[in-house]
């Protein structure tokens, strides 16, 4: 999962030291390249969790086309491989520019869709494994039971 606004350009996709000129990867670049050479037949993700803007996401557009290659300013160029799936989880889509929409699939939700079983079920991943299962029948229940009907 990456927020890419939470970082400079440089952290994520990768950037040059302006005094060794020695490229460093970023975030993106190393999940990427990991995911790309990767052997497994099970599907990998890439979760971008943050707003959608043309600051970082016009790098994006060669991997969003039909040739799925990220392109880096060292000059490597790193295939998608069939197995990688990217996910972008903005709160809107204000800033976005059309061709970046354009080139994604869109599913839209209002949270009072959702209501609140995904949030119970978000906690109960996450609970304990010293939890046995008679508790958490009992605490699932008592969800059910109370929060509901509020």
């Amino acid at each position: 999962i990456i927020n890419p606004k939470s970082i400079t350009m440089g952290q994520l996709y990768g950037c040059f030291d302006p005094v060794s000129h020695e490229w460093s990867d970023g975030v993106l670049a190393v999940s990427f390249r990991e995911q790309a050479s990767s052997t497994l037949e099970d599907r990998q993700w890439i979760l971008f969790d943050g707003p959608v803007d043309a600051v970082w996401i016009e790098n994006m557009n060669t991997v969003l086309d039909d040739n799925k290659k990220l392109c880096l300013m060292s000059g490597e160029i790193i295939q998608m491989s069939n197995q990688m799936s990217l996910i972008f989880e903005p709160e809107d889509l204000e800033v976005a520019s059309p061709a970046t929409v354009s080139r994604c699939g869109m599913i839209y939700f209002e949270p009072h869709q959702l209501g609140w079983r995904p949030f119970k079920e978000s906690y109960f991943n996450n609970l304990p494994d010293t939890m046995n299962k008679d508790h958490r029948d009992l605490l699932e229940d008592l969800f059910e039971w109370l929060v509901d009907p509020c």
